[in-house]
């Protein structure tokens, strides 16, 4: 058998992924298109795929013993001079994120491993591009929010084509789903 490259993250639901990808698209960001907008709990990871099996039962513990909580996203942030990246800041819900990508990471799970760079939950917009896009990319989202019950994680493999496809979500074993911190589902951005 070979190896796959898989993923975990929370995915940012609708109508808020959808108008965060078009505007990744827009920026010049040629893979926006493939990668579904994130929060990232685990990074891009190969694993040999007959230990699939293994990483989908460990993520199915991992969610049984999480609860939901509430993600907020305001404003931009970015990494660079260290790494080419401008993402939208994760302002309630960053706690619990670093806690659930630990226990994704455990080292007595299938994957345990280190990272490139210190965990930090973002939500990137552009990704690799020229410096006046990314630019524009921290001006225009600068204004950004969105809110919305936190309820699970899902598993992410990325094809040959680079298109990243979801191959199972996970809920959290937790039913109560804490308020929002301010109006909920509210999703603004200044029109330019």
């Amino acid at each position: 058998m070979g190896t796959v490259t898989i993923g975990v993250s929370i995915a940012v639901p609708e109508p808020h992924g959808s108008l965060l990808q078009e505007r990744r698209t827009g920026f010049g960001d040629a893979a926006a298109h493939g990668i579904p907008t994130h929060v990232t709990l685990l990074p891009p990871t190969e694993i040999a795929e007959e230990s699939l099996a293994a990483v989908e039962a460990h993520l199915g513990e991992v969610a049984a013993a999480g609860r939901p909580f509430p993600m907020r996203l305001s404003g931009t942030g970015t990494f660079r001079p260290l790494s080419p990246v401008v993402y939208v800041r994760v302002v309630q819900g960053a706690d619990e994120c670093c806690r659930l990508q630990q226990r994704v990471r455990d080292a007595s799970g299938p994957l345990d491993r280190e990272l490139q760079f210190p965990y930090h939950p973002h939500v990137t917009v552009a990704h690799g591009i020229d410096e006046a896009a990314m630019d524009r990319a921290f001006a225009e989202l600068s204004e950004y929010e969105a809110a919305w019950p936190c309820t699970g994680f899902a598993l992410y493999e990325q094809g040959l084509d680079g298109v990243w496809r979801k191959l199972h979500e996970y809920a959290f074993g937790g039913a109560v789903v804490p308020p929002q911190a301010g109006p909920a589902e509210r999703d603004t951005i200044a029109s330019r």
